[in-house]
């Protein structure tokens, strides 16, 4: 028997589930019945799904805010920052947006460390303003 009849047989006996649920086993499942409990996910595959999740933050930065006057540097915070909080999230940031469209990085970097945000991650908010504030990588 050919191993994709398999995972064909598998993928309809299992369904698939966007978001975690507790199988009748009570553990912890996501996707074709992946066992996150005893399983988990490995290195290999965090980095996988984190590079699709960084692509769908970039696309998301890059339909909602005018990163024309962006280097490379100030599009990263941009992206980090939507792959932390969501890009609604980042979208409450109005002030700063402005400023980066306007090319007011300075003020930019002080709006980010002026929020709750700041507050909760400051290793991260920190290293992320003088980023946007230099526009090299930290």
């Amino acid at each position: 028997m050919s191993l994709m009849i398999t995972v064909e047989q598998i993928k309809k006996h299992e369904g698939y589930k966007q978001y975690p649920y507790y199988c009748t086993g009570g553990k912890l499942t996501i996707g074709y019945g992946r066992n996150l409990d005893d399983n988990g996910v490995d290195e290999e595959e965090a980095e996988q799904l984190l590079a699709h999740d960084v692509q769908e933050a970039k696309a998301g930065v890059k339909r909602r805010i005018d990163v024309g006057k962006c280097n490379e540097a100030r599009l990263a915070v941009l992206i980090n920052m939507a792959f932390n909080l969501g890009i609604n999230g980042l979208m409450g940031f109005k002030k700063m947006i402005k400023h980066i469209e306007n090319g007011n990085y300075e003020q930019a970097a002080l709006e980010m460390l002026n929020s709750r945000w700041a507050n909760q991650v400051p290793n991260r908010a920190n290293e992320l303003a003088k980023q946007m504030l230099t526009g090299e990588w930290q």
